[in-house]
């Protein structure tokens, strides 16, 4: 009788790993931040390190406080800084992509309140994995102030 119940209790063990594995977020999001506003400014980034535990791409994003929330790239092209929405990026398994100014990020448009430091903002990441199934994930972003680098500002004059 011994026997049984340790194996029921062991195999219960097992289907509970097994589901909570499942459930296991695909993706972690580390050192998230974005960037406070000033009044009249509609736009701002959202920066962060994203990991995923298998092959994923970061496909959208949304956001209650903007209108639009796109993924960006920026990049340099014949010495001229170019940003443009992307349709996704990449995520390697196990392989932290950062997302930062400059480079890769998420940007908030037609903001409809101010980002005041010190707040947060809530922000749904949206990941499709390789077999084409979308998930969510809920992040509460903090909103911090730092200077932005030299020529890298993102204001209210973000035109598409």
């Amino acid at each position: 009788m011994r026997y049984i119940f340790k194996r029921k209790v062991q195999a219960l063990m097992a289907m509970a790993l097994l589901a909570n594995a499942a459930w296991a977020q695909p993706v972690t999001v580390a050192d998230a931040w974005a960037r406070a506003t000033v009044t009249g400014q509609k736009a701002s980034g959202v920066f962060m390190k994203l990991t995923a535990n298998q092959a994923t791409r970061l496909v959208g994003a949304s956001s209650p406080v903007a209108g639009v929330v796109e993924v960006h790239e920026m990049k340099m092209e014949k010495d001229v800084m170019k940003m443009a929405a992307i349709a996704g990026l990449d995520l390697p398994a196990g392989k932290t992509v950062e997302l930062k100014p400059g480079g890769y990020h998420v940007m908030l448009m037609d903001l409809k309140t101010p980002l005041l430091k010190d707040s947060t903002l809530p922000l749904t990441l949206m990941f499709k994995d390789a077999k084409g199934v979308v998930t969510p994930l809920d992040v509460k972003v903090p909103i911090q102030q730092p200077a932005p680098p030299a020529g890298m500002q993102h204001g209210g004059a973000h035109k598409h």
